[in-house]
């Protein structure tokens, strides 16, 4: 098996880090209070959204959940709905959790028994782990594969009618060393994949990356992967991020 290998129709991998780990991105609990703040009339979601990692837990059969970031909505520490959808979350799962910080989880180490990153990220076996929102480490970007969220990469499909839609995809490709290395002063040994996760949350919007004008999150994207292809969930290669 490949060190990381999306679940098929899943915004979610298995990645091989000596143990079997499910690894998803930007869940971003408690996100409808957010949205009913900015006007809009969202039921909350909580409970699809958890029984729908636990189901893929189960029939991955992983050992653990490694989450890219964002695991939280809110910036500040997590009250209300979301710490409420947080505690029923980690009550539910029975295999360890590891955070990998982001930009929304601030204090969500400090409320739960839960291992978390620092927000450079680490590396878990042979992969590289980051959220996504800052420049991985050096350490990061040496693994054998690297694996980040925070971006949300969705494209636009046209059909032959003028007709779009918009899908949450993944961008993998070959990392490229130069912005890295410019970035951090030192020369770092880049040989990897990076794989851009979706975002597991299917309200938190995210970047058109084959629309014009759509600028990245990442700090380190496009130019740390400039030939990333582009893959929907179910498997389908579209072919560079960029011509599509």
């Amino acid at each position: 098996m490949a060190l990381v290998e999306p679940v098929p129709g899943a915004p979610a991998a298995i990645a091989d880090v000596g143990s079997r780990a499910l690894v998803v991105a930007d869940y971003h609990a408690g996100i409808e209070r957010s949205l009913r703040r900015e006007g809009l009339e969202v039921r909350s979601r909580s409970t699809q959204r958890r029984e729908r990692l636990l189901r893929l837990v189960e029939e991955t059969r992983a050992d653990r959940v490694i989450v890219l970031g964002d695991l939280g909505h809110d910036i500040a520490t997590p009250v209300g709905d979301e710490r409420e959808e947080l505690a029923e979350l980690f009550d539910a799962l029975t295999v360890p959790v590891t955070l990998v910080v982001g930009n929304h989880d601030g204090g969500i180490g400090d409320e739960f028994d839960i291992e978390v990153t620092p927000p450079e990220g680490a590396c878990i076996g042979d992969i590289g782990f980051a959220h996504g929102h800052t420049w991985p480490s050096p350490e990061v970007l040496e693994a054998e594969a690297v694996c980040v969220g925070h971006e949300h990469p969705a494209v636009r499909l046209e059909d032959d009618v003028g007709g779009t839609r918009v899908e949450r995809a993944w961008l993998r490709g070959p990392l490229v060393a130069a912005p890295f290395e410019e970035h951090h002063g030192e020369a770092i040994d880049v040989n990897g994949d990076l794989s851009v996760f979706p975002a597991f949350n299917d309200l938190s919007g995210g970047t058109w990356v084959n629309v014009e004008g759509q600028g990245f999150l990442a700090p380190f994207l496009p130019e740390g992967c400039p030939n990333a292809q582009l893959y929907l969930l179910d498997g389908t290669r579209l072919g560079r991020y960029d011509h599509v």
